[in-house]
């Protein structure tokens, strides 16, 4: 099985379609064959790789409303050598995701992905709904990036609860790869003391280096480009790539 690796956080603005993008494309860079899954209603990974999604084509999110297709028929090409993209549909509503927790799981255990693929990220809205749960239970790694504010850090505290209950009644095989901060500065007192939190609570070797604050990753979203391409000598590029380098080591 390729790893499937997912992006979340239970709080909204944690940075995980900022991280979900430039890791595609840092993976991408180590000659992986990466399927990006944009499972966020707001779509904004397809903005990040500059993606145009028109209306009436299909998504991700018809896997839980339309009949059985092949998930092969809907993956984008992105601009990124080596990346490709499920995109969401930014007009799905979640009610609408029925109560199927295994439904991306076995979409993802089509042989088409393990042989177009080396490596799965998913994409997350930060709500706790149907849509949440199948990518847990479809993934083997978990990184919940934060910002180092007792907000984020709430968030991650309610998802560690939903990552538990899975792993006992849904998904053995899933682990946590890592809290990664975004967002950060080492001079400020309440980062320090919120990784802190975070690294008491879970395990210091728990918690990556971090993701500096860098007003470069907002503009390469801005020109619809992971930062690697936007600005390659940027901090957020060089934390991007030292952190792929990383995690295809642990994973």
């Amino acid at each position: 099985m390729i790893p499937i690796l997912v992006i979340t956080n239970r709080k909204g603005g944690a940075g995980k379609t900022t991280v979900s993008v430039n890791l595609a494309a840092e993976f991408a860079a180590l000659e992986k064959r990466v399927l990006l899954i944009d499972l966020d209603s707001q779509g904004h990974c397809a903005v990040g790789l500059g993606v145009k999604v028109t209306a009436g084509q299909k998504t991700i999110h018809d896997i839980f409303t339309v009949d059985p297709f092949s998930i092969h028929e809907i993956i984008c090409e992105t601009a990124v050598k080596n990346v490709s993209l499920l995109p969401a549909n930014t007009t799905f509503r979640h009610q609408n995701s029925g109560n199927d927790e295994m439904c991306l799981a076995r979409v993802l255990a089509e042989k088409v992905i393990s042989e177009k693929f080396d490596l799965v990220i998913i994409d997350t809205p930060p709500s706790l709904d149907n849509l949440l749960l199948n990518a847990l239970c479809a993934a083997n790694w978990v990184l919940i990036p934060y910002v180092p504010h007792p907000l984020s850090f709430e968030g991650v505290r309610q998802l560690i609860r939903v990552l538990f209950k899975v792993l006992s009644e849904k998904n053995p095989a899933l682990k946590i790869l890592g809290f990664l901060p975004v967002m950060t500065t080492s001079n400020v007192r309440q980062h320090k003391q919120v990784t802190e939190q975070v690294s008491k609570q879970f395990g210091a070797l728990r918690v990556l280096h971090g993701i500096r604050t860098d007003i470069k990753l907002a503009e390469a979203f801005a020109a619809n480009k992971p930062v690697r391409f936007y600005a390659p000598k940027s901090r957020g590029a060089e934390d991007f790539s030292q952190l792929a380098k990383l995690l295809f080591e642990l994973m």
